[in-house]
């Protein structure tokens, strides 16, 4: 080895770590250390974890000259999509896109019964297409959501609670998902725009999930919506708006066409600027300010786009590790022997460790390495390799709602004044469908739009029931407040929904027909008119 190589490979190594302590704490860079030091002392290891283990020469130069390293597939997809979408993101928000979509949700759902967390479920799953983190999403449209929620009469931890899982949605909500989704289609080898049709269906029941539990809610607690003359109006939201559209409308029409990521989103950065422009030409506001606003969302976006890249860095240099002791082989290898080859035990498995790994990782590092180490022993199993990533990807952004560590939800408590383990708990039990959807498309790849159109459409419409019937279940009420059989008989209603099958799917419409009829007869009773004597 050249000395020159080792001892920059080494600065380079030691640099990338401390940029990613920087920019996304202390969880990543630990990971990478230890890595390094699994390559470096393999010999001296138990036999199970044993390899025979490499010289700092060999692994530094590994490291940041090959491209398995450093400059692997995370940086790669970090440089050629992830920079240009997070730039993206950034001029939306600048020209007003977020509060376009926040209006917009306020005038459709704000004077409906439970009103404005609906409007909180819609603009922050919008919001978060365009931001791509559940935290930043969380106190962006947190600050006016969640009052108004309070306002209305949720409680305090149940307002921060819908903000945050709202927002958690939007890194797996096509067509912009998360920075992992770029990642994940270079991993597959296959266009992004599959990775969103993928998404799609499963992202759309999250959300239905989500919405039916607030209203739900809503029903049990008596509330009501805003009143419609405090609301945005529509025709005037779209007016002030409308060009938002134009751009996301053109970025999705690129990506149908099979144009590539960069180019689609290049051309709707160019939409964006211009379209903006051209309204405030039109409105004669003034253009300096939209220089600097243009100005701020460059330096925002681009200060995102080095904090994703320092992590992707450093995953470079986990995966490089991975790579080079065998280990992403060796622990695939534990997880189908642990499981006894049975997917029903490894699918918890992989769940256990996208929890725990992204309860202190960025989505993207932690789908990297989850997805290098257990993805090839799921499709070992027999799941298909767009479903078995996908199903790492929602586990990896559930850790934001998932207690202890709920980021996002901690975010919106903050902002809602409420105690962060109790939004913490709202925020999980509103995302709950999440947790079970994953296992669903493994199971029915139909969900993932895999099959004749006959299957798909049926498994579409037994999922949107089950779901249906879990956010029922959750929040205790249906047409009114559940009792306890009733709930019970609402949970398992959803589990023989979710299930794929015709008996099963007959057998839950049967136990739904009979709770539906207990509780429309118990409603009529308690409100009849009681004889006057």
């Amino acid at each position: 080895f050249e000395t020159m190589d080792v001892v920059m490979g080494t600065a380079l190594v030691l640099i990338v770590i401390e940029a990613a302590r920087r920019a996304a704490g202390l969880a990543v860079p630990l990971i990478a250390v230890v890595s390094v030091g699994y390559a470096l002392l393999g010999p001296y290891l138990p036999d199970v974890m044993a390899h025979k283990g490499y010289s700092i020469q060999r692994l530094f130069t590994y490291l940041s000259l090959s491209t398995d390293g450093i400059f692997g597939v995370p940086i790669g997809v970090s440089a050629n999509f992830i920079l240009l979408f997070i730039l993206y993101g950034a001029l939306l928000r600048k020209t007003g896109a977020g509060q376009f979509f926040t209006d917009v949700a306020f005038a459709l759902t704000g004077w409906t019964r439970g009103g404005p967390a609906k409007a909180a479920v819609v603009s922050s799953t919008f919001f978060g297409m365009i931001s791509g983190s559940s935290v930043a999403n969380t106190v962006t449209t947190g600050t006016f959501t969640i009052p108004l929620m309070k306002r209305t009469g949720y409680p305090a931890y149940f307002a921060g609670g819908v903000e945050a899982s709202s927002s958690t949605m939007g890194q797996i909500m096509p067509p912009i998902m998360g920075a992992a989704a770029f990642i994940m289609a270079e991993f597959l080898s296959v266009p992004y725009y599959k990775v969103c049709i993928a998404a799609a269906i499963p992202a759309t029941l999250a959300f239905f999930s989500t919405f039916m539990q607030v209203h739900f809610r809503a029903v049990s607690m008596g509330l009501v919506g805003i009143p419609r003359n405090e609301l945005p109006k529509i025709g005037a939201a779209f007016a002030a708006g409308w060009h938002h559209l134009f751009s996301i409308v053109l970025l999705i029409a690129f990506l149908a066409r099979d144009f590539s990521p960069e180019r689609a989103v290049f051309w709707a950065i160019v939409a964006t600027i211009v379209t903006s422009l051209i309204m405030r030409i039109v409105r004669k506001e003034p253009l300096r300010a939209y220089g600097k606003l243009l100005m701020e969302g460059l330096v925002e976006g681009s200060t995102g786009a080095v904090e994703v890249a320092a992590a992707c860095a450093a995953a470079g240099i986990i995966i490089g590790s991975i790579t080079m002791t065998g280990l992403g082989i060796k622990f695939s290898s534990m997880i189908v022997d642990a499981s006894l080859g049975k997917l029903y035990l490894a699918l918890p498995f992989t769940m256990i460790a996208c929890l725990f790994l992204g309860m202190g990782v960025p989505t993207t590092a932690q789908y990297v390495i989850i997805s290098a180490l257990v993805a090839p022993a799921l499709v070992q199993m027999g799941v298909l390799p767009m479903a078995a990533h996908l199903f790492i990807l929602y586990f990896g952004t559930r850790a934001d709602i998932t207690p202890p560590v709920a980021l996002a939800a901690y975010a919106g408590a903050g902002i809602a004044l409420s105690d962060p383990w109790k939004t913490g708990l709202a925020a999980f039990q509103l995302g709950i469908a999440g947790f079970i959807i994953p296992f669903m498309f493994v199971y029915a790849p139909e969900l993932i739009f895999v099959g004749p159109i006959g299957h798909i459409l049926g498994a579409i419409l037994t999922a949107t029931f089950g779901v249906y019937c879990l956010a029922a279940a959750v929040q205790r009420c249906l047409l009114i407040k559940t009792r306890w059989y009733e709930t019970l008989l609402l949970l398992l209603i959803a589990l023989l929904l979710i299930k794929p099958g015709i008996r099963t799917d007959l057998t839950g419409v049967a136990l739904f027909v009979v709770v539906f009829l207990l509780q429309w007869f118990r409603r009529k009773r308690e409100v009849s008119p009681v004889p006057q004597a």
